[in-house]
């Protein structure tokens, strides 16, 4: 599928396997990107099942995400996931937690350091789980973290972008936003950061902002 939309893909067409988002700024200007893309399909005699297409939806749910005019935010189903999340028994279950809210750590701010007590647990591969009570305190404020999580805007490329960046001892970390709307307000359009190795923790912060 990707092949087929390759033209139109991040211009009004987002493709997942056999999924397709199509998005518009306008709803003229997205019966015309409907009408592309099934022209397309049918060039390459490809069908679509009716009762699986959604048509001039003002909000829709895409792979764990919900896209409106606004801009994008977490499945309320993925945020009760991780909210009603039990605390992890064992390595494997830590693992499967972490790996869960990683996909949405752009929404997150300051995800690396806030995980970091967390990661630490599985350093060196270990066999079992032992809780420290940093570790403790990171899950429940990961936890609670996904439950204020911002609404990201989307990205308007006609206007300017801030960035504001920052290091602490065990992560750097950044905010990509702009000044939207009427009055113009600064909105978060993603969240950036990593965790630092042993060397990079003892640097400046000065330094450390340098090596997101």
């Amino acid at each position: 599928m990707h092949e087929v939309l390759r033209d139109f893909l991040h211009k009004f067409v987002l493709v997942c396997i056999d999924d397709i988002l199509i998005y518009s700024r306008s709803m003229a200007e997205h019966q015309g990107h409907v009408a592309e893309v099934l022209r397309r399909l049918r060039s390459y005699h490809l069908f679509l099942k009716a009762e699986k297409c959604l048509f001039h939806q003002s909000s829709e749910q895409f792979l764990g995400y919900v896209i409106n005019r606004s801009g994008i935010r977490m499945d309320e189903k993925k945020v009760a996931a991780v909210r009603d999340w039990p605390t992890p028994t064992c390595v494997k279950e830590l693992q499967r937690f972490l790996g869960f809210a990683n996909f949405y750590r752009r929404f997150i701010k300051g995800y690396s350091s806030i995980t970091s007590p967390l990661t630490n647990l599985l350093c060196n591969k270990p066999k079992a789980l032992t809780w420290t009570p940093a570790a403790m305190q990171a899950f429940h404020t990961l936890k609670q973290a996904f439950t204020t999580a911002p609404l990201l805007v989307h990205p308007d490329p006609e206007l300017p972008f801030i960035v504001k960046i920052d290091a602490s001892t065990t992560g750097v970390g950044a905010v990509l936003s702009q000044q939207q709307g009427n009055p113009p307000k600064l909105h978060p359009c993603a969240f950036f950061s990593r965790k630092l190795s042993p060397a990079g923790q003892i640097m400046t912060s000065a330094t450390g902002n340098c090596l997101l």
